[in-house]
């Protein structure tokens, strides 16, 4: 079942590589470029799956946040600690409610 994942990113200093990050993003299925580093994907991979192929991609200190809109769920790598722990409070919180 294909799922739709939107697919946000923030490089950082140094390296940068968008060319890297952005052939990956495109290798996850059909997709359609929303911002500059925000992406809509029609994927058979879920958010984790994703977030893990993308980690791949990027540097030690980049993030990622994927979030599976079909599945209500969500993946990310190196987001500040507070908003992690934001979406976990809340939105994880009212899906298992």
């Amino acid at each position: 079942m294909a799922n739709n994942l939107h697919i946000s990113y923030d490089l950082h200093d140094p390296g940068r590589n968008y060319h890297t990050v952005i052939a990956a993003v495109q290798s996850l299925g059909s997709w359609a470029k929303i911002h500059y580093s925000f992406w809509y994907v029609r994927s058979n991979y879920s958010a984790e799956q994703a977030r893990d192929i993308l980690a791949r991609a990027i540097d030690p200190n980049d993030s990622i946040y994927v979030v599976d809109s079909t599945n209500n769920n969500a993946a990310w790598l190196n987001i500040p600690p507070e908003s992690a722990a934001f979406i976990q409070r809340h939105w994880f919180a009212l899906a298992a409610a």
